[in-house]
């Protein structure tokens, strides 16, 4: 069974999922500034526009919140896979003046609802969990991957 790419080519607003007043949700990526400018002050590591181009281009399926206000960026979260069995929840950021507001929440139980409507049973999901975010994913029911740990390759 194969399912492809998830991924939408217009946005859509997701009036059933459980944001906060005044903001919503929307399945598509951001425009490639907010991405990058989320990344930047969310804390995550900077990428160049060529980097956040491919990423978005390569992204499985992307959420991500706009405040409807100012029509501001203000969370995101996107998954990269095979859409078979492995699914990498990845860039889960939220600007901090909005932290603590459930944005983040909303987002990845967004990303995981979608794995396990479309995903054949029993997908591999995982993500990095930086400190911040620790207590977040553990309450989603994520655990240590032991005893496996994460590895990179250093520049």
């Amino acid at each position: 069974m194969s399912i492809g790419r998830s991924r939408l080519r217009t946005a859509r607003i997701l009036d059933d999922m459980p944001v906060p007043e005044g903001f919503e949700l929307v399945v598509a990526p951001p425009p490639l500034a907010d991405y990058l400018r989320l990344r930047a002050e969310s804390g995550l590591t900077p990428k160049t526009p060529e980097q956040g181009a491919a990423a978005i281009a390569g992204t499985w399926y992307f959420v991500h919140v706009r405040e409807m206000q100012t029509d501001r960026v203000v969370a995101m979260g996107r998954i990269i896979g095979d859409g078979g069995w492995y699914f990498h929840i990845a860039d889960i950021a939220t600007l901090p003046d909005y932290q603590g507001r459930g944005l983040g929440r909303a987002v990845m139980e967004q990303l995981i609802g979608h794995i396990r409507e479309v995903a054949p049973a029993n997908p591999y999901i995982t993500l990095l969990a930086d400190p911040p975010g620790r207590r977040l994913y553990e309450r989603l029911g994520f655990v240590p991957s032991d005893p496996s740990t994460g590895m990179r390759l250093p520049n």
